[in-house]
């Protein structure tokens, strides 16, 4: 069973991924923020990260860097709802920093999923 890590300051969003996610019998751990996630992250094996990009505490354009730097094949999703600016700028970010995909908030569910089981399963050489 594949593990994903969701990571969300929103816990409504946290809530929906999960349960999505769950349907599907994904194994998810969860935070609240890039801090949180980090020690989810070191603390067992992460098949996926799913991650926010406006958060307290640690941003996920930060995390998505330090995770690459723990392991630069980390498969990570980004996803935004916007803050400051466009959810499309911050994506755009995440993906010069080597995300495997991103979303727009509100998120499509089955093109999320889609994208999970694409990225999780294993390829053939």
């Amino acid at each position: 069973m594949s593990k994903i890590l969701i990571v969300d300051d929103d816990q409504q969003i946290r809530d929906m991924l999960r349960i999505t996610l769950e349907r599907e019998d994904y194994e998810v751990v969860e935070a609240g923020d890039g801090v949180q996630a980090l020690k989810a992250y070191r603390a067992g094996t992460i098949d996926l990260v799913i991650t926010d990009i406006v958060m307290p505490e640690k941003e996920g354009i930060e995390l998505i860097m330090e995770l690459k730097g723990i392991d630069a094949a980390v498969k990570i999703i980004a996803i935004s709802g916007g803050g400051r600016i466009n959810p499309e700028d911050y994506l755009k970010w995440a993906r010069r920093f080597g995300v495997a995909n991103t979303f727009s908030k509100p998120v499509d569910r089955q093109k999320l999923l889609e994208v999970v089981a694409e990225l999780l399963t294993p390829q053939v050489a």
